[in-house]
C-alpha cells in the first residue's frame, strides 16, 4: 500500500485559497466596473497615477508580512491593476461609443493593422468591407475584394481607410484618389513625406485625403488609450473634427500636429527609439561574448535593455528599414546620436565627473514628462 502524499491536503488548502483569491478578484472588477461607469458618465480618465501608486505601495508594504520580495508583490498588483484598468475601459466604451453604423472599406483590411482596424472599426458599429490581395485565393465572399479594381462604387461608403506595407502606402493612396472617391481617404502610414504631392493633387481635385498614424502595432488592446497623431494640412480643430467622426471610440487622444512636422517628429519617436534598440543588439554580436553567458549573469538594467530590443528585433525588418530610410530626418537623428556618443566618450576618458553628471541630469529631463 502506496503512502499518503504529504502535499496532498496542502494543495487541496491552497486550491481552495485559489478559489476565495477568484471570488475576491471577480469582486474587486465589479467593483472597477462601476468605477467605470462613474468615470464614463462624468468624462473622468480611466488611468490615475496617483492612486496606482498608493495600491502599489499599500502592496509593498505588505510584503515582508507574505513572506515575498516587494518586486513580487508589485508585480502581482500591477497586474491586477492593468486588469481593473481594462474593466473599465469595457464599460466606458459600452456606455459611450457611438453606433453609427456606417459602412467602411479598409483598403489593405487582411494585413496585421488592417485587421485591427477592422475590429476598431466594428467596435464602434460600422459595417467594415476589405480589399487585400490575399483574399485572391479565398471564396468570393459580399464584402470581400481582392483588387480595389473589383469595388465598383466607392461612394457607397462613409470613408476608405488605407492601411498597406509602407513602401506600396504610395501607389494605392495614388490609385485610390485616381477614382475621385466622394468619401474620405485616410491612410494610416508611420512616414508621411512621400505622400506630399499626391495629397496636394487630390485636394485641388476636390478629393479629401486624413494622414493619420496610429502610435501602436496590431497587438494593441481596444481597451485602453489610443494615441493617434494627426498629420493636418489646414485648420487643425477642423481636419481633427472630422476625423474624429470615424474614430468612435471614447478613449482615443488624437493630437494634430502640421503635416510638414510629422517626420521629424517620428523620426525622434520612432526612429531614434528603433534604432538605439537595434543598436544594443548590434553591438552584442560584436562582443565576442555567448548569448547564454549573457543572460546568466544579466543586471536588471541589461535585461529591462535586452526585453524592449528584442521586442524591436522580432519586428518586420522591412517595415523597420523602410521607417528609416524613408524618413527624410533620420541623418538628423544619426548625426545627434554620434555627437552624443562621442560627447559621453570624452567625458569618461577624462573622467569629468561634474560633466558626466550634467549630461545625465540633463537627459533625464528630457525623458521626464513631469519636469
Amino acid at each position: 500500500m502506496s503512502e499518503p502524499d504529504p502535499l496532498s491536503p496542502l494543495r487541496d488548502a491552497i486550491a481552495e485559497v485559489d478559489r476565495t483569491l477568484l471570488e475576491l478578484l471577480r469582486r474587486r472588477m465589479e467593483l472597477a466596473a462601476e468605477v467605470g461607469r462613474v468615470k464614463a458618465g462624468s468624462g473622468m480618465p480611466v488611468v490615475v497615477r496617483d492612486v496606482e501608486d498608493v495600491v502599489l505601495t499599500r502592496a509593498r508594504q505588505h510584503a515582508e508580512a507574505c513572506g515575498v520580495s516587494e518586486e513580487v508583490m508589485e508585480s502581482v498588483f500591477e497586474a491586477i491593476i492593468r486588469g481593473s484598468v481594462e474593466r473599465q475601459y469595457r464599460v466606458g466604451i459600452s456606455l459611450r461609443q457611438q453606433r453609427s453604423g456606417r459602412r467602411m472599406l479598409i483598403v489593405g483590411g487582411a494585413g496585421d493593422m488592417g485587421t485591427w482596424f477592422r475590429g476598431f472599426l466594428g467596435l464602434a458599429g460600422h459595417e467594415v468591407e476589405i480589399v487585400d490581395p490575399a483574399l485572391a485565393s479565398m471564396p468570393a465572399a459580399p464584402g470581400r475584394f481582392h483588387s480595389l479594381d473589383d469595388v465598383p462604387d466607392l461612394d457607397r461608403f462613409a470613408a476608405i481607410l488605407v492601411s498597406v506595407p509602407l513602401h506600396h502606402n504610395l501607389a494605392v493612396v495614388e490609385q485610390v484618389v485616381a477614382r475621385r472617391p466622394k468619401a474620405p481617404v485616410i491612410e494610416v502610414a508611420s512616414i508621411k513625406t512621400p505622400l506630399a504631392g499626391v495629397v496636394e493633387r487630390a485636394r485641388e481635385q476636390g478629393v479629401r485625403v486624413f494622414t493619420l498614424h496610429p502610435m501602436f502595432g496590431p497587438g494593441k488592446s481596444y481597451y485602453e488609450t489610443l494615441t493617434f497623431v494627426l498629420g493636418t494640412h489646414g485648420d487643425p480643430a477642423e481636419e481633427k473634427r472630422r476625423v474624429s467622426e470615424f474614430l468612435t471610440h471614447p478613449y482615443t487622444r488624437l493630437v494634430p500636429v502640421p503635416f510638414d512636422h510629422h517626420d521629424r517628429l517620428m523620426a525622434w519617436l520612432l526612429g531614434l527609439a528603433h534604432l538605439s534598440n537595434i543598436l544594443f543588439g548590434a553591438a552584442l554580436t560584436h562582443s565576442g561574448m555567448e548569448s547564454a553567458e549573457l543572460h546568466a549573469c544579466a543586471s536588471t538594467t541589461f535585461t529591462r535593455q535586452a526585453k524592449a530590443a528584442l521586442y524591436v528585433l522580432s519586428e518586420n525588418p522591412d517595415l523597420y528599414l523602410d521607417i528609416q530610410h524613408l524618413n527624410p530626418h533620420r541623418h538628423e537623428v544619426y548625426a545627434a546620436t554620434r555627437e552624443a556618443l562621442d560627447k559621453i566618450q570624452d567625458l569618461v576618458d577624462r573622467h569629468d565627473r561634474e560633466g558626466f553628471r550634467r549630461t545625465m541630469t540633463t537627459a533625464r529631463r528630457m525623458l521626464d514628462e513631469e519636469s
